[in-house]
């Protein structure tokens, strides 16, 4: 039985080895990406920056669900919530910067980042404080007095910060110009408008895969 397995690994090598290069020949630097720095970040990671109050962003939702649940353990999937749309003042978008991280630390993500969103573009409704961030929140399961220590704790501060300082550095370099942004491992920038629209899901996350293999 070993020596079957062995003969069908070396005869697959062979197509395996033909796969990946046919794959880095289908994704071009400056059509399907571009690299953004000539260094990449010291640990694997996708990393999206986007906004609650971004049309395209709720949109992209189910596909960055997908991209998150196919990477390996080794690359690390990091939300960079943005204040820079004009729907909302930057102190409230600094505000869900915030919750996204409280949301992570009560191991209620995906629930609460799916609240935050129908509230804005289903339900059409304003946030306007805090408060109506906690209501979301505690109306979808959360408990608020966990979310009022979380938003004052030190370590959600500290995350929220560090995601205004990635912006502001990307948006400075003039890599981050508008969201979604797909950048992945702080060095390549994945260019949307040229991923393959008959087939934008697979081809989406395949370019993604490419990427992570690259120095």
């Amino acid at each position: 039985m070993k020596k079957v397995q062995q003969l069908f690994m070396v005869l697959l090598m062979p197509l395996l080895a033909f796969s990946i290069s046919a794959n880095a020949e289908q994704y071009t630097e400056g059509k399907q990406y571009t690299k953004i720095s000539e260094t990449a970040s010291r640990n694997a990671e996708v990393r999206e920056y986007f906004s609650f109050y971004c049309p395209a962003c709720f949109r992209f939702e189910p596909l960055m669900k997908t991209v998150k649940n196919n990477l390996t353990d080794d690359v690390k999937f990091e939300r960079n919530h943005v204040d820079f749309l004009r729907a909302a003042s930057p102190k409230i978008q600094g505000m869900l910067s915030k919750a996204i991280v409280v949301a992570e630390q009560l191991g209620m993500e995906k629930k609460l980042v799916a609240a935050i969103f129908n509230y804005i573009h289903v339900q059409r409704a304003v946030i306007t404080s805090e408060k109506d961030i906690r209501n979301i929140f505690v109306l979808n399961g959360a408990d608020g007095d966990k979310f009022d220590k979380l938003m004052k704790s030190f370590s959600v501060n500290s995350k929220a910060k560090a995601m205004k300082k990635s912006q502001d550095i990307m948006s400075k370099s003039g890599a981050l110009k508008s969201v979604p942004t797909i950048i992945v491992n702080g060095k390549y920038r994945i260019n949307v408008s040229a991923v393959d629209k008959n087939n934008f899901e697979q081809d989406y996350q395949n370019l993604i895969n490419h990427l992570l293999t690259l120095k």
